[in-house]
């Protein structure tokens, strides 16, 4: 993993000086249960010979595979890897986020999370906000799509013009609820 890789990916903790509200951290002792992010904590290995031979049997009873001659499967074969847990290490993941319809629709995905792993135990530090999603798209927002030559506050305006954060919720036999979630996620000074 490259130094720019990983210094992009902690890209998210420049939230702290954001006029955004700081993050939340939640700890996690016990049992291996927090997935980084979908999957246990792990790691990747090379095939061993044993996986190899595996691979080009299965590779061989498949009749909708194109047939290899076998040293050309073996090439193939001997330079995959496979996931297998972590039986003593650290894994982490960033922030997961994508965008949908444009280039500034931007999707909460995940949490960062960090995390410590010992014969079947863990220790995980999880990043997250009670509002999460609105906290996370609307940051994302402001870090990219907001104009870096203006200040913080008119950054803040044109984030809360043109990324909307007011929600309705209809339950049913009550009053609708409209929550505007800029209220509950920047600094107050930013309101």
């Amino acid at each position: 993993m490259s130094l720019k890789y990983t210094i992009q990916s902690l890209r998210w903790i420049k939230a702290l000086w954001s006029p955004f509200k700081p993050f939340n951290i939640k700890w996690y002792v016990g049992k291996t249960q927090v997935g980084t992010p979908y999957f246990f904590p792990r790691k990747w290995v090379k095939y061993t010979e044993e996986d190899i031979q595996k691979a080009m049997e299965k590779h061989r009873a498949n009749k909708n595979y194109v047939q290899h001659i076998d040293s050309k499967l073996y090439d193939m074969y001997k330079n995959y890897t496979k996931a297998v847990p972590i039986k003593v290490g650290f894994d982490w993941c960033s922030l997961g986020w994508k965008t949908k319809w444009t280039d500034t629709d931007f999707r909460y995905e995940w949490g960062p999370v960090f995390t410590f792993v010992f014969f079947g135990y863990q220790i995980a530090m999880m990043v997250g906000q009670k509002d999460v999603s609105h906290y996370w798209e609307a940051w994302l927002y402001y870090e990219y799509a907001t104009d870096k030559t203006k200040s913080k506050r008119e950054r803040v305006e044109q984030c809360r013009a043109e990324f909307n954060q007011t929600w309705t919720s209809h339950r049913h036999d009550e009053e609708p609820v409209t929550t505007d979630y800029y209220t509950k996620i920047l600094k107050s000074k930013y309101l």
